[in-house]
Parts: C-alpha cells; structure tokens; sequence
C-alpha cells in the first residue's frame, strides 16, 4: 500500500475535487490502484501498492455493515495468526488480506487490537455512526502518519502532499520544526515543517470526534524482563528472533530481494534470508567506484559467499543528480536533508525493476550501539577532566587544518569532535550527527530560537548516559530521518521496504541487554559480531561502519556547484526572507576555497529551499509563538523505551 489521505468532517462536505486531488498526490511509480470513499460526514481515499491478496484488498474497505471503513498503509506480518483468532471468534472474511484483519480486529478488540500487530503500519478507520476517525501508528515509526486539526474538522494522510491537497489548509512554515531542523536536519516528531501539521507518534492512537481528540498509547505497561544470563544466552535468543523476523518479513505473493551494503547489518539480513529462501537470492547494491568509501568489495564478497542474484548501480558525477534533487523536494514531502537520500533513490529505482518487496538493515545502529557518535560520546568521557582552555586550544588548532574532499575526513571528524566537547553531553550527542550550533543558526537565521532544541535536549532523561542517547536516537533520528528517507524513497518508486531489526520482539530484547554487550569499549554492535562470527566473511565483521550517503563536500565543490549557487541566491534568499543572505554567502564561499567543510550544513539549506519553492510554503505570521514539548503533550516518555505517555489535547 503506498498511501492513505482523508478528510473527517461535522460541518460541511468536502470541497469539490478536494478527494481526487489528495489521491493524485500519492500516485507513485508501479500497479498502484486508487479508490476513494465519501459520506456526508467524512471523505478518504487510498492509493494501495498490491503487496497481500493482489486482486481483492482493494482500499477503502468496509465491514460487512459498512458502518466502518479503513484505509491502510504498510504491512502486519502477523496477521495469519490473527486471522485464525477471530475465525475461532465467528469472524467470516472476503479476503486474504491483512486489511480485512486490521479491521476485524479492531471492531473485535477495540483500541486494545493494535498492540496485537507486528508490522509496519499507519491506518485510519471511520466509524460513520459514531462519527469517530481513529488513526494509528506502529510502535517503530517505520510508516508516516500525519494530521491537522482545525475549525471542528481533521485531515490526515501518509504524506503531507495529501493534507496540501485542501484549498483551506495554510502553508506556513512552522518554528518549531524549522529550529530543531537546522540543528539536526531533520524535524522530530510530532513536529513537521508546517504550522499545524503534526506527526501521529509512533505507538500511538488519535481519536477524533465532535467534542475534540485524545492521543494516546496504545502499547500494554510490559514488565521487564531480566536479560539472558551470559553473552552465549544472548545470542542463542538474537538468532531464533532474527531467523523469525527475516522469515516473517520474506513472505511475499510479490517478488522480494535484499538491499545489501556489504555491511554488518544488511549482511545479516542476507544470510539469514539466504537460509530460509528455497530460490537464489536477489540482492542491490549502491556503489561509488573509485571513492575511499566505496563497499563494492565487501558487496561482492556477500553476493559470491550466498551465491546471490546481485544487481548495483555506480553513483557517480555523471548521474541526472540535479534532476533527481529536484524530484526529491516532491516525493520527500519534508525536506530529506539527509544526503542518503540520493543513493536511497538510486536504489529503490534499480530494485523496482526486478522486487516489490525488499528486506533491509536499519534500526540495527539504534538498538544494538553501531554509530561512531556512540564512540564519540566514549571518548569525550575520557577527556572531560581537560579544561576548557585547552580543549579550545586544540580546536582553534584543528580548525587551521585544510579542508579535504573526503565525506568524512580526518579533518571534519577532528574539529566536529572538538566542537561538542565544549558541549553538554546531550548537546554534544546531536551535534556529532547534525549541523549548526545555537550561535550560527542565530547568524543563518532571524527565526533562530534556543527553546525548541533546549525542550528536545530535556527529554533525555534517567539511565546511563549511552541508554539516554540510544534511547533518544530510537525515538527520534530513526523514525524522523532514517525510516523517514527510506519510507520516501523506496515508495516513490513502488518498493516495499521492510526492516527486520525492527520486529517488536527485537526491539523488546535489545532494550533488555546490557551496554556492555551493545558497546564494548570502542566495539560497537558486541552481540551482532559474536552471533555473526562464524557465519559471515571476516572482512565484513571487521570492518568500519560507512554510510550510505554521497560525497556532499567535494561535489558542492564540483558537480552540484551550479545548483547550490543558482538554488541559493541572493534574490530568493532577500525575498523569502528566512535565512539572512550574507551569512549564506560566507559559508558557500568558505566552502568553496576549503576553509572549512559545509557540505552538510549547505545541503540543508538547499533541500530546505527547493522544498519551500516547489510547495509555495510561506513565511509564519507575524510573532508566531514556538511552542515548547511541554505545551504540545505530544512527546514520547523518556522513562521507558517506545512507551509513551497518555496525553489529551484540545481542539
């Protein structure tokens, strides 16, 4: 299913071509199918990718009564098993697919039926006699859920696109969004980049109703259980749950491959598929010939131990780059300030020639300690007996060093280090991965502001330092920036994407181990190499982490340089009025003669303003409040992983 969009009134009927228009928004690339519902009372639509039961889920569907409809999108794995639950109740079904189970289940069980799920999920269902719209998330965040509220009335959809497609919904650019944006590049939920457009949280219920809405978690308080005894215990469990997940997830009537980076995780993935699978496996790869970041060996290495069908693509200077950037600012709805997007793109498009359905690697980092901002937050540790004095010493030092054209060089790693060391851990925690301080957003921006950032900051809260910053990067950079660019991407193309490590059943147990067995010192992911020991090849278990990105730096320096200076200009800059021009003009030109590196940072600025230009989004009204976490009620609950708090919020 590619997407859902909907419109739930008590007042008036929906504009004329309001419904057609949302669903073209989320007409994608393959055999989509789109259908549309309308009642006095509410009108939804659903553009559906044909993944379970091809000839007969068609969206909106309703019960037998058609008292209730539902528009879905994205996958519940486990709804066979469901299915023969309500079959033992009386339930009688049309179909094979999992739709018809959502909606079964939840006139069965209620709010209680969602905890029951193992997928990806976000779906809608109106009850057109009770004149209630619930709309719920999967407990990852892996499928995007938004709404806005406004004059007694409620929009929703999988994009924002499909919000857009309402004459009466204002473009604004939202505060709150745009000062956690330039800082992370990327916006936390439950914010987006539009004034009154709010993300449904993962694992989490909305209800709508005349007299206002209620938000809330529908995950069950579980007791925790205690970890497995030994290191050897944790990875007999890691191996009957991966093997499970991979297999549960593998299930297609459509065909299905592997996105393989030659990397611990997407390896992982493979050789647990290569198992089940009776066929040869087809896997994809991205490539970039010649760069020092270049995977293609492990790749091949992967694909000729498994015996693989490998298909890759060499992203390279002579791709449509500029082309593609621009269709991203339509398909990314948000800005997809993460330049993986690009290779992500690349990838779902080659996937799509051959799978509907791929398996990938995310959510591993998160769960089990992978990234090197993990070490980062080790090694400053180390060094925070230093005084201050000294520490500013080294990084006016560093900051002398030219400027390389690696993605990540020495150079970049070195003052970026420095850099957050004279942060607060949890400051210094985002910035590793992020883009401007408190002090150049001040200088890029007049709408600059300390709140939004500060409150984020404030929710890491109890544990041990590493458990806060996991904790945070689950509940936030994974759903809003990794799963955000795949989700993106992938169904730009037509591709499902499905991530293994995020079965609710792993997510539960990594939550359980110990940090020693995630980060053992320096060494990151223990428990996945010492499962993976004897089964994948060495050079892949003892490799570096890399990601999956593009060469920003140098080709801002080389083949984006037309685009970044034609994109932003000083005309449109002056115009649009939210980024101060001549601070602009300092980081491009400091980029340009390698004085520093500001590729990460320019590549938010330009996504950000391709975006604006392509959706006519506007500038807030004037002295516009940013709302603090506290305001909105709308935040996870910190005190325990993926279980948020129960919050009402008024209309």
């Amino acid at each position: 299913m590619c997407g859902i969009v909907g419109y739930s009134h008590v007042r008036r009927p929906l504009p004329e071509g309001v419904l057609a228009r949302g669903l073209r928004s989320l007409t994608h690339r393959g055999p989509d199918s789109q259908q549309g519902f309308v009642t006095s009372h509410a009108s939804v639509g659903a553009t559906r990718l044909r993944i379970v039961d091809v000839e007969h889920g068609n969206q909106p569907m309703h019960n037998a009564e058609h008292q209730c409809t539902i528009v879905f999108n994205g996958e519940v794995y486990n709804h066979g098993e469901i299915r023969e639950d309500l079959e033992r109740r009386g339930w009688a079904f049309r179909t094979h697919c999992d739709t018809e189970v959502v909606l079964n289940a939840f006139l069965e069980w209620g709010l209680e039926s969602f905890a029951r799920f193992r997928g990806m999920f976000a779906f809608g269902i109106w009850d057109e006699r009770e004149r209630r719209l619930t709309l719920a998330r999967d407990r990852a965040g892996v499928k995007p859920l938004y709404y806005r509220c406004q004059d007694g009335e409620i929009f929703f959809g999988s994009e924002l696109k499909a919000i857009f497609a309402h004459p009466e919904v204002p473009r604004r650019l939202d505060l709150h969004g745009l000062n956690c944006y330039l800082s992370l590049n990327y916006v936390p939920g439950p914010f987006t980049l539009i004034e009154g457009i709010k993300k449904v949280p993962a694992g989490h219920v909305l209800e709508w109703c005349e007299s206002g809405i209620e938000l809330r978690s529908y995950l069950p308080v579980e007791r925790q259980q205690p970890a497995p005894a030994n290191l050897g215990e944790a990875c007999e469990e890691l191996d009957g749950l991966l093997r499970s997940a991979v297999q549960e997830q593998l299930h297609s009537e459509v065909p299905s491959g592997i996105w393989l980076s030659g990397g611990l995780d997407s390896s992982t993935i493979t050789h647990y598929a290569a198992q089940i699978s009776s066929e040869p496996l087809r896997t994809f790869s991205v490539t970039f010939h010649g760069r020092e970041f270049d995977e293609s060996n492990y790749v091949r290495a992967m694909a000729d131990h498994y015996g693989t069908n490998h298909t890759e693509f060499d992203l390279n200077e002579d791709a449509d780059l500029a082309d593609t950037i621009a269709e991203l600012s339509y398909y990314s709805d948000e800005p997809s300030a993460d330049a993986g997007a690009i290779p992500v793109w690349y990838l779902a498009k080659m996937s799509r020639q051959q799978v509907t359905v791929a398996l990938s690697g995310e959510g591993s980092d998160e769960l089990f300690g992978g990234y090197l901002t993990y070490k980062a937050n080790r090694l400053r540790n180390s060094i925070s007996w230093l005084p201050k004095p000294l520490l500013k010493g080294a990084l006016t030092a560093a900051q002398r060093l030219p400027a390389t054209d690696r993605k990540i060089g020495l150079d970049y790693k070195l003052k970026r280090f420095l850099e957050g060391s004279l942060l607060s851990p949890e400051a210094a925690h985002v910035f590793w991965n992020g883009t401007f301080t408190e002090l150049e957003k001040q200088q890029v921006s007049q709408f600059a502001r300390k709140g939004p950032m500060a409150d984020l900051l404030s929710t890491m809260q109890g544990g041990n330092a590493m458990e806060r910053f996991l904790d945070f990067d689950q509940r936030y950079s994974l759903q809003d920036a990794l799963l955000y660019k795949v989700d993106r991407m992938s169904m730009a193309h037509s591709v499902e994407v499905r991530p293994p490590f995020l079965d609710d059943r792993i997510v539960q147990f990594a939550n359980r181990l110990p940090m020693k067995w995630k980060l053992n010192g320096l060494e990151t992911k223990r428990i996945l190499r010492v499962l993976m020991r004897d089964a994948l090849p060495q050079s892949v278990l003892q490799r570096s982490k890399v990601g999956l990105d593009i060469p920003i730096h140098a080709w801002f320096r080389g083949v984006l340089r037309p685009l970044l200076e034609d994109t932003l200009t000083e005309t449109w800059l002056r115009e649009a009025g939210v980024f101060n021009w001549p601070m602009v003009r300092t980081l491009m030109d400091q980029h340009q003669e390698r004085k520093a590196n500001w590729g990460y940072h320019l590549w938010g600025l330009l996504t950000l303003t391709i975006w604006m230009k392509r959706w006519n989004v506007e500038l807030p009204t004037a002295h516009t409040p940013v709302p603090s976490v506290e305001e909105e009620a709308l935040v996870a609950d910190s005190s325990s992983p993926w279980q948020p708090v129960s919050c009402s919020v008024e209309t």
